[in-house]
């Protein structure tokens, strides 16, 4: 297949850019989903640019109001860059990943199999899911807020990156749950061989980024794959579409807070 309509599809399957020609997207991102890595740092490089800019932005804006009212001018700008850039990458997702973080919230303590997939599949949302949903994305804001201003240009990169590479290994070590996209990703991955170059090139994108940081994040992003799989296994008997997204999230979040612990400004 040609390499640019790969690119095009995996680009469509991942964000709202309008790019696949039909909707094969899904099957080809599937098929290639050890490429994923590859469109996270494509979408941390969005979010990074994305992130300055506004930084930049709001700096000039509160400096003209400094100069009439008495405001913290640094904090306003990192807690408003931090939120904006949060809501960038919620939207360029297409919200898909998010969505399935809510989902797997409103199946929390349910008691049957067949309660948790029919509420995951319907137009649901409880207080359980609203929480996990909103607990996450707080300390993922609160996870740009508090990175290295220098740093956080690596660090959204590698965030992306690494949160992608959990999505692969959640598929390579689990099974389809039923008909959907989750069934779709985990029956054509499943202990497949190539999904190892995922790791590879999360390695070549974060290491010249974060140095031997980057070792810490894939083995982060394994672990963390790997426990995904099981609590699908737990919730929906197999990897689930929801699982994944909220692998995403959940991946990003971690990183992030990480990276801020460990680059101190």
């Amino acid at each position: 297949m040609n390499a640019v309509r790969i690119f095009k599809d995996l680009l469509s399957f991942l964000t709202i850019i309008p790019l696949a020609k039909d909707e094969s997207f899904l099957e080809t991102s599937a098929r290639y989903m050890f490429l994923f890595p590859l469109i996270g740092a494509i979408i941390g490089l969005l979010a990074s640019a994305y992130f300055y800019f506004c930084v930049y932005l709001l700096s000039l804006i509160f400096s003209v109001l400094n100069a009439f009212f008495a405001i913290p001018e640094n904090l306003f700008v990192r807690v408003f860059s931090s939120g904006i850039t949060l809501s960038f990458l919620l939207v360029l997702t297409g919200l898909q990943h998010f969505d399935g973080l809510v989902d797997v919230g409103n199946v929390l303590g349910l008691k049957t199999l067949e309660e948790r997939e029919f509420v995951a599949h319907a137009w649901i949302v409880t207080y359980k899911g609203v929480f996990l949903a909103v607990f996450v994305e707080f300390l993922t804001f609160l996870g740009i807020f508090l990175l290295n201003l220098n740093f956080a240009f690596k660090a959204l990169i590698c965030a992306e990156v690494s949160a992608k590479l959990a999505m692969v290994t959640v598929v390579w070590v689990g099974k389809p749950a039923h008909e959907g996209k989750g069934a779709l990703f985990a029956r054509i991955n499943s202990k497949r061989k190539i999904n190892f170059m995922a790791y590879a090139f999360s390695f070549l994108i974060t290491l010249p980024l974060l140095g031997l940081l980057s070792l810490v994040l894939i083995l982060l992003s394994l672990s963390l794959g790997v426990f995904m799989e099981f609590i699908s296994e737990r919730l929906f008997g197999r990897v689930s579409g929801d699982i994944l997204g909220a692998t995403n999230e959940i991946a990003r979040t971690i990183c992030l807070l990480l990276i801020a612990v460990m680059v101190i400004s």
